[in-house]
């Protein structure tokens, strides 16, 4: 068991097979832009996923933004999305001149609320983002009953959820659009990279070219349709995730694993309380967070995660809530808020060892009253 001198990171990535193999055939086939590797990714995720299209760009981000021009949102758009949540689609559309409309998260899924949902609906609502976080699945069914009642389409922003699933359905196959990541920490990684899914043939078309310059080049090269972005991902990051992919049975059986061993030594305590995962979700769980009872924590969620980095453990904070970000227009999200200042993310990459964990939650469960 790991000893104070020891040292566990929040997450690292893991390779399992073919990485550096297939990487080197990419290299060696010369395609290191498109290639063979960036037309299977996609082929796997296409079929996995049961959409006619997936579409491999640069990251998770750029993946929403390719959404947002492919779906035509136009400065003044309002876009609806969770004020407790990692920020990405909210901070892309500023960057498109749209209006990110922060609604308030379930107090024990932390993720939208659907019920909360309609108010925040205006004229100008134009999409709807559930962001799936840490690996939640937020409730889909109403999420999609309120949208299709109000004819505005949903991106799903499943960068944390990769896998996770809804009655039975994976994450990623409700919305319109739908995005992916496979940065470095998350459940598949091509270092950075990400992916579109949608089943429109209006939609691919005008994504595709977006994605490369606004340019078909089968027909002729240089003419520019539309004013695109280079959004492409490269053949070697491609194979990187083929690789993974391969193994990707073992990854989901290792990460689940993880989120057992964690429930078993932390479910019961009254003092640290999991996030809640509803009965119809089956999760992929991309980090282990829970909310720190702050009577019995005094110290504070900052004090916890310094407390622990001295025994050799690295931790994360919770997404810090919209409305605590002065980068956003004002307002108030009470819920949101009081998750975002007491939850703690604790390691959870898939080769993290049973002895570990139990050595982490030992060390947390000694912070109380501290």
């Amino acid at each position: 068991m790991p000893d104070k001198k020891s040292h566990i990171p929040w997450a690292k990535p893991d390779f399992w097979g073919n990485e550096i193999q297939y990487v080197s055939e990419a290299l060696a086939s010369t395609w290191i832009s498109g290639g063979a590797y960036l037309d299977k990714l996609e082929k796997q995720f296409s079929e996995t996923f049961q959409k006619k299209y997936a579409l491999a760009v640069s990251n998770g981000t750029t993946a929403i933004h390719l959404a947002y021009l492919g779906l035509g949102l136009k400065p003044g758009d309002e876009i609806i999305v969770p004020g407790f949540a990692f920020m990405a689609a909210a901070n892309i559309a500023l960057h498109m001149g749209l209006k990110p409309v922060f609604a308030e998260v379930d107090k024990d899924t932390w993720c939208l609320s659907a019920r909360e949902l309609p108010k925040y609906i205006s004229s100008k609502t134009k999409a709807i983002v559930p962001i799936h976080t840490y690996g939640n699945v937020c409730e889909m069914d109403a999420i999609m009953k309120v949208a299709d009642a109000h004819k505005i389409p949903v991106i799903e922003d499943c960068a944390e959820s990769l896998f996770s699933k809804y009655k039975g359905k994976y994450s990623g196959t409700f919305g319109k659009i739908n995005t992916f990541s496979f940065q470095a920490t998350k459940t598949i990684t091509t270092g950075e990279g990400g992916l579109v899914v949608t089943d429109s043939d209006e939609l691919n078309e005008k994504m595709m070219l977006y994605r490369s310059h606004g340019m078909r080049r089968k027909d002729k090269f240089y003419w520019h349709e539309l004013p695109g972005h280079n959004f492409r991902l490269t053949n070697m990051q491609a194979a990187l995730g083929v690789a993974q992919l391969e193994k990707i049975d073992f990854i989901l059986s290792e990460r689940k694993r993880v989120y057992e061993e964690y429930k078993k030594h932390i479910a019961n305590q009254e003092d640290v309380v999991l996030q809640k995962i509803e009965k119809d979700v089956d999760p992929v769980i991309w980090a282990v967070a829970l909310k720190l009872n702050s009577k019995t924590f005094p110290q504070g969620r900052d004090k916890v995660i310094e407390q622990l980095r001295e025994t050799g453990i690295e931790t994360r904070p919770g997404f810090y809530a919209s409305s605590l970000l002065k980068i956003y227009q004002q307002h108030s999200l009470p819920v949101c808020e009081d998750i975002s200042k007491n939850v703690i993310s604790l390691p959870s990459f898939p080769s993290l060892k049973n002895d570990d964990i139990v050595f982490i939650c030992e060390q947390l469960l000694k912070l109380k009253n501290r």
